[in-house]
């Protein structure tokens, strides 16, 4: 039994050594920002495609996780997720020019994109029904150290060392968790499925056009500028036709019949409502501290790590009593 526990628990430890890494590199970037624009000579509109590149990729490359997961087995994508995370994130702490730091962002996001979605179905196949809530808000928790960390690291190796180190940090990180997930994740059952490229190419298309109106339209002046207009017909013609693909198919990249579970909708729009309001504000606060107030860079990193806190706080509370109260009110009350 305590053999079964310690195992559950080094699976736990290596694939959260791995979303936080992922996490922690949403976050860490962006106070050393304002340092790479000067040594990368980059303009400050030139200097966000560091972060756009890297969500444009990492929103892209979700998409077809579940697939990979089943074709390849689930311990494989991890092995070559989390290996390429780590390689790409050194060679981006290498990168000479803005062209290599973009293209190097980019293979982040792909490798990177998988690490979370793979971890929370490796802990729900790895603990037992009853434990699901314990474990999930566990590695919610520790999930959380890559924003109460991220800027605080990050300010601090930028500001004493160099802004290449925001890079280098997730080398041994990488490492660890290689070593855990090739030694402890067991792997799953493989499907062979065929997989829909037409499906996943327009929804793809469609990601990425909206994700680059939405990070470039206030740059551009939103519908004033040709190239807004163009992502925004590319999204919506994508998805019209993606819409249009799905339900006519018989191979469909994503089930309608999702849509039909109330507490699947339910929790995909709370989600994506969160993600809005805590996600914007953690990339636009480093810059505005700086720039704006004229904070050093590792304060600003201090001044942006209680709200971590607060939410590892929040989340082990949650662990704790959704065994014992209605999820819903919990959801409510949050």
């Amino acid at each position: 039994m305590k053999s079964a526990q310690g195992k559950q628990l080094l699976v736990a430890v290596s694939i959260m050594l791995a979303t936080i890494m992922q996490v922690l590199d949403t976050t860490i970037a962006n106070v050393a920002l304002p340092h790479m624009q000067g040594s990368l000579s980059a303009s400050s509109t030139q200097i966000t495609w560091v972060l756009t590149s890297y969500i444009v990729a990492s929103a892209i490359m979700t998409l077809p996780v579940g697939y990979l997961s089943q074709r390849f087995g689930r311990r494989k994508l991890f092995l070559v997720s989390v290996t390429g995370f780590t390689l790409s994130s050194m060679l981006c702490g290498q990168a000479s020019s803005l062209e290599q730091m973009i293209f190097w962002r980019i293979a982040q996001g792909v490798f990177g994109a998988s690490l979370a979605p793979l971890s929370q179905a490796t802990l729900l196949d790895t603990f037992p029904r009853e434990k699901h809530a314990a474990a999930m808000s566990a590695w919610g928790m520790g999930i959380m150290l890559g924003p109460i960390l991220g800027p605080t690291l990050g300010g601090l190796l930028t500001e004493y060392y160099s802004w290449r180190w925001v890079f280098y940090i997730n080398v041994p990180v990488g490492i660890l968790s290689l070593l855990g997930i090739y030694l402890y994740v067991p792997d799953n059952t493989r499907q062979q499925k065929r997989f829909d490229l037409r499906g996943f190419a327009l929804l793809a298309l469609a990601v990425g056009a909206l994700q680059m109106l939405l990070d470039r339209g206030e740059q551009l002046h939103w519908l004033d500028s040709l190239e807004i207009q163009f992502y925004g017909i590319g999204a919506a013609l994508a998805l019209y036709l993606f819409a249009v693909h799905n339900l006519t198919s018989d191979q469909r990249f994503f089930s309608p019949g999702l849509l039909q579970d109330r507490n699947y909708l339910s929790g995909t729009v709370f989600i994506f409502v969160i993600s809005i309001v805590v996600l914007a504000t953690m990339a636009l606060l480093p810059n505005y501290l700086q720039q704006w107030k004229g904070y050093p860079v590792a304060t600003a990193g201090m001044v942006l790590a209680p709200r971590g806190v607060g939410t590892m706080v929040s989340m082990w509370l949650a662990g704790r009593l959704i065994n014992h109260m209605d999820p819903r009110i919990l959801i409510a009350i949050g």
